[in-house]
């Protein structure tokens, strides 16, 4: 029953989250034009240097969501705080950790919408095809690390003063496993190396996913109280 409860309440959260965003569709608009503008930067101050190009692919996508990630990371608990329903979510009678995941499910899906306009506008502007089975399931592993760490650093960051700059400062230095991890993967994938080769990277990936995961079913109360 509390096992119900609790997959209800994550649920019920996570919905909230993006009916509120599909509403107002400010989260996503500027995620999606910030992750298209850095795009095009990639693109334009590679224009001269075409061989160089297909080698930065990987990361143009890695530094893209992460830093178009980390604009949307947080700001839902943020603004709860905001509008002061974050205590009345405290007091709901539901574990804490119900919060955290539905606010997990809710950034992981921006995250990964940007992973996804991100890889659709580089092979694009690029002419390389990147809707690769291997490439997807990198962004897929990727995005879910860094969302489960922007959602567990950004309620750390909720009652500071000036947690724009400082979940940035938070975010990235720890995030760092999970972007090196990720863009040596889609290395691998680009240049059609064997599975063998590469496959060590989503299997650190998901070994992060799940240590940030498991850290924060377990902490989240506490960080939250603090």
């Amino acid at each position: 029953m509390r096992r119900t409860s609790f997959f209800h309440a994550v649920m019920a959260i996570a919905r909230k989250d993006l009916r509120a965003e599909f509403r107002s569709r400010l989260l996503i608009s500027a995620m999606g034009l910030f992750a298209l503008l850095t795009t095009m930067v990639f693109y334009y101050t590679l224009e001269s240097r075409p061989e160089a190009r297909r080698a930065v692919l990987p990361a143009a996508l890695w530094v893209t969501v992460t830093f178009a990630g980390t604009l949307g990371i947080g700001r839902s608990l943020a603004a709860e705080y905001d509008r002061g329903t974050l205590d009345g979510l405290m007091l709901a009678p539901v574990p804490r950790a119900a919060l955290y995941f539905g606010k997990l499910i809710a950034s992981w899906l921006f995250t990964l919408i940007v992973a996804l306009v991100v890889t659709f506008a580089l092979s694009l502007v690029f002419n390389t095809n990147l809707l690769r089975v291997g490439w997807l399931l990198i962004a897929l592993l990727g995005t879910l690390g860094f969302a489960a760490l922007g959602t567990l650093l950004g309620s750390m960051a909720v009652y500071a003063r000036s947690r724009e700059t400082t979940l940035p400062i938070l975010v990235l230095p720890v995030a760092l496993p999970i972007i090196i991890a990720s863009v040596n993967a889609a290395h691998g994938v680009l240049d059609g190396q064997p599975l063998s080769e590469w496959l060590a990277y989503p299997l650190l990936l998901a070994s992060v996913d799940a240590v940030f995961l498991a850290l924060a079913y377990l902490l989240f109360d506490y960080v939250l109280e603090e």
